[in-house]
């Protein structure tokens, strides 16, 4: 089917799910909420779904005709709440199975980029009933980056610049998540690049006071600086932005998604590709968007009217 218009959205029941039952649940609560409001405000029929394992009865008895997703990490961006609204017709917002499912999984996600010469930090991998032991055989040079494969927000991940850290961090990836990634540590300036519809947004340059752009970073303080646009060389600006655009197509995400790099010197890494950007008051992508002259309501309601079903 194609999109509908904004007429015939208004006319359309639309479930904004958030909660749900992954680790990031609380900031999925913020960003549904956060949506939720903005829809409302807009003039559209819309409701919260705190999504749980009845989900199909939850969509059937608030007659859901459009899903607005704002589910972050697990059962929610990874393709599986995807799959089940394509099974049941019901047209959602943002990418579709595959493009979810390939995202989520940022080793998968690293051989595309790989493959379609995007670069990124040099990497190695286990999964469930390989050796941790041969992995640190392989792993020489400190210091290194762990986290579980599919997780996001920063949840579970290491900076281990020495051996004891890194065996550490690969227990801790490993209690979150079949899949632990290990990856070179690139020192530099966080960036990232919202991407909606196709096009890239203004870069941010992302400064954490802490040096680290962890969990509590993201969402916990107010020492962190977002530096708009991203104060670098601008023909760095433009490939960074370039790039961007090019893993969200080679993933084949759709609407809003988020892509991280770390700059170094001259050089920028791809770090990870999110297809369900934070909507909370600290979120990248609304700052970004606000930067381009789109303001919060405009935002949701431009994700809202890419719903679609066989993306």
């Amino acid at each position: 089917m194609s999109c509908l218009s904004n007429q015939e959205m208004f006319g359309k029941k639309i479930g904004v799910l958030l909660g749900g039952l992954s680790a990031e649940r609380e900031i999925s609560l913020k960003t549904g909420t956060a949506a939720l409001r903005a829809l409302q405000q807009l003039g559209y029929s819309a409701v919260a779904l705190d999504v749980n394992r009845n989900l199909p009865q939850q969509l059937e008895q608030a007659g859901v005709e459009v899903a607005f997703i704002a589910l972050h990490g697990r059962f929610g961006e990874d393709g599986r709440v995807q799959g089940l609204l394509e099974m049941l017709q019901i047209p959602y917002t943002g990418s579709g199975v595959l493009a979810s499912s390939i995202a989520i999984d940022k080793v998968v996600t690293k051989q595309l980029l790989i493959y379609h010469d995007l670069p990124t930090p040099k990497f190695d991998f286990i999964r469930v009933g390989d050796s941790a032991a041969a992995l640190l055989q392989r792993t020489n040079q400190l210091p290194l980056v762990v986290k579980p494969s599919r997780e996001g927000s920063t949840i579970g991940i290491t900076i281990a610049r020495d051996g004891e850290a890194l065996r550490s961090g690969i227990e801790i990836a490993a209690s979150l998540d079949g899949t632990v990634l290990v990856e070179d540590f690139i020192e530099g300036a966080e960036l990232t690049v919202s991407v909606l519809n196709g096009q890239a947004l203004p870069v941010i340059k992302i400064v954490p006071k802490s040096g680290f752009y962890d969990y509590q970073a993201k969402y916990n303080s107010v020492d962190t600086e977002y530096l708009l646009p991203a104060p670098i060389d601008p023909s760095i600006y433009q490939s960074v932005q370039q790039s961007a655009v090019k893993a969200c197509r080679v993933l084949g995400c759709r609407g809003a998604a988020r892509v991280d790099f770390m700059l170094r010197e001259d050089k920028f890494y791809c770090i990870e590709v999110n297809t369900i950007p934070g909507m909370t008051e600290t979120s990248l992508l609304p700052k970004a968007a606000v930067a381009a002259g789109i303001d919060f309501p405009q935002l949701v309601e431009m994700i809202l009217l890419d719903a679609d079903l066989d993306k």
